[in-house]
């Protein structure tokens, strides 16, 4: 005899008892298959959405992945689609952004040691692929002329464009700015007082690509159009608000050239990016640009714009100074405000060395962790201040807050440490080597079982797996003052001789019009991907 189906009425009662019990426990894990199972089974869309993004809300607001999130975007975008099919765009645009917002909530990506993303990334954005919805934001809309070069007999004319965080810029624009045959012009869009209205929302940027009438479309084409009409070329660093904007315009006979770094393959707004509209694609190193294709298969298809690694732009001379006495024994690490961080393996890897001998101590660069950014996060600091205070208290660590002379406090570090779960690249340990200090690289666990990583990034030996792997590292470089040395001498010609500004500097040429600059252009370190 056939089971008789419940009613919507009666599901979404049951649903709702789950997410009471998943919004006050820690590991409520029979409300959350309650919720799953009863989510599936309820008929009309919207509603099943509704309890599913409810769930889900939860979970996050607890600072938890919930079981479900997939499922639960996934219905979101289900009603965006329906809006879609029945001709009513700017209903499908506004599900489609809640949708994308529940998706790339920063708890699931951001705030914890893991993300689906790093996981199963093709799996868990499968949805944005198959949502009819986000399929008409991405088809190409192209542009009207290819990129050019600058006519004979004039300067090459460089936009450089971001949305509010111009921290990896200062080295590339200074190559372009001192170039005599080059004019270099910034837009802030966040700031300037044309584009800060315009270049965020994105609700509306979703509903523009979609064909949704209204004056915002004219309004970026006004804004934008003036500056794509005198650039040659248009960098955007950060493919982020500022890239998703500018690719609502076509941009004539620009040159366009995105940057991403590592938060933005995190986050929604490579989805709102038109990429038939931009050139060329960089990105900082290869894991990156491995994670990012997996989530954004179109990057392989026709209109994909060519794809570059080229290191991050920095000038490393300057960290190129005697190490203090002390150093030997104190280990560094830069950069400690985001749980990806991961500075309580640093403090594992501590008490282990201070186990066998206690002159080892950590020095602690760059500013703390804001509890009060969310649950999860908050979570996160108590664990790490309740191992931190007794290593204080001993004097086996200090920490240095936020400083604009990271070069003067590595003086005193002979080894540096990366400790995260994720990096693009990691500045502060390139920096720390090129001060001499010697390098332990956690192999980042996000890329750990992937073809590139810290393990293809940086050389073998100094890339570990466990806390004890780099306590044995350490004792094995610090064994003598000479191995100390010696070490630290290899690891600063390292950095140098392959991230220094002047070895890396001349592969921003190559993203250039062919023959616009005296600089020789080396297109060897084009990698296109087919």
């Amino acid at each position: 005899m056939q089971t008789p189906r419940l009613s919507d009425e009666r599901l979404v009662g049951i649903a709702r008892w789950a997410t009471s019990r998943m919004a006050r426990l820690d590991n409520p894990v029979l409300a959350e298959r309650v919720l799953g199972m009863a989510g599936h089974r309820i008929q009309d869309p919207r509603t099943r959405a509704d309890v599913l993004a409810e769930g889900a809300e939860a979970r996050l607001g607890l600072g938890y992945l919930p079981r479900h999130l997939t499922q639960a975007y996934a219905a979101e975008l289900a009603c965006a689609d329906e809006h879609y099919k029945a001709g009513r765009r700017k209903a499908a645009a506004a599900s489609a952004a809640k949708a994308l917002i529940l998706a790339f909530h920063r708890v699931a990506h951001l705030d914890g040691l893991t993300s689906p993303l790093a996981t199963e990334p093709a799996r868990f954005t499968a949805p944005l692929r198959r949502s009819r919805t986000l399929r008409a934001l991405r088809a190409p809309r192209g542009r009207s002329a290819p990129a050019a070069a600058p006519p004979a007999g004039r300067s090459l004319r460089m936009l450089f464009l971001h949305s509010g965080n111009d921290n990896f810029l200062p080295a590339v624009l200074g190559r372009y700015r001192q170039h005599p045959d080059t004019e270099v012009r910034v837009l802030n869009t966040a700031a300037d007082p044309v584009t800060a209205p315009l270049a965020k929302g994105m609700g509306r940027m979703i509903a523009s690509g979609i064909g949704v009438p209204s004056a915002y479309a004219d309004q970026a084409e006004e804004a934008l159009r003036p500056h794509l009409d005198w650039a040659d070329v248009v960098f955007v660093d950060w493919c982020t608000a500022a890239a998703a904007f500018l690719t609502l315009v076509d941009p004539g006979s620009a040159r366009v050239v995105v940057r991403l770094h590592s938060f933005e393959a995190f986050s929604y707004w490579p989805h709102l990016v038109d990429f038939s509209r931009v050139d060329d694609l960089v990105f900082v190193s290869e894991h990156l640009r491995d994670l990012v294709l997996s989530t954004l298969p179109r990057l392989r298809e026709a209109h994909a714009p060519a794809t570059h690694v080229i290191d991050n732009a920095v000038d490393l001379t300057p960290f190129d100074l005697p190490k203090d006495p002390e150093a030997r024994f104190t280990l560094g690490l830069v950069g400690i405000g985001q749980v990806a961080k991961d500075p309580r393996w640093g403090l594992e890897v501590l008490r282990i060395l201070r186990r066998q001998d206690e002159r080892y101590r950590l020095h602690l660069v760059g500013g703390g962790m804001n509890p009060s950014a969310g649950p999860a996060l908050a979570r996160y600091h108590a664990a790490y201040v309740e191992e931190l205070t007794p290593l204080v208290a001993a004097g086996a660590v200090r920490t240095s807050g936020q400083t604009d002379d990271v070069a003067a406090e590595l003086k005193g570090v002979g080894v540096i440490l990366s400790t995260s779960v994720r990096e693009s690249w990691h500045l502060g340990l390139v920096e720390g080597a090129a001060s001499g200090a010697v390098p332990v690289v956690r192999d980042w666990p996000f890329f750990a079982d992937k073809p590139h990583g810290a393990h293809s990034l940086f050389p073998r030996d100094w890339v570990v797996s466990t806390p004890q792997e780099a306590a044995e590292r350490i004792l094995a470089v610090t064994g003598s003052e000479e191995t100390w040395l010696e070490e630290g001498h290899k690891a600063r010609n390292e950095a140098l001789s392959r991230w220094d500004w002047d070895v890396v500097g001349p592969r921003f040429d190559a993203l250039l019009p062919e023959r616009s600059l005296d600089i020789p252009v080396q297109r060897g370190v084009r990698t296109n991907v087919e």
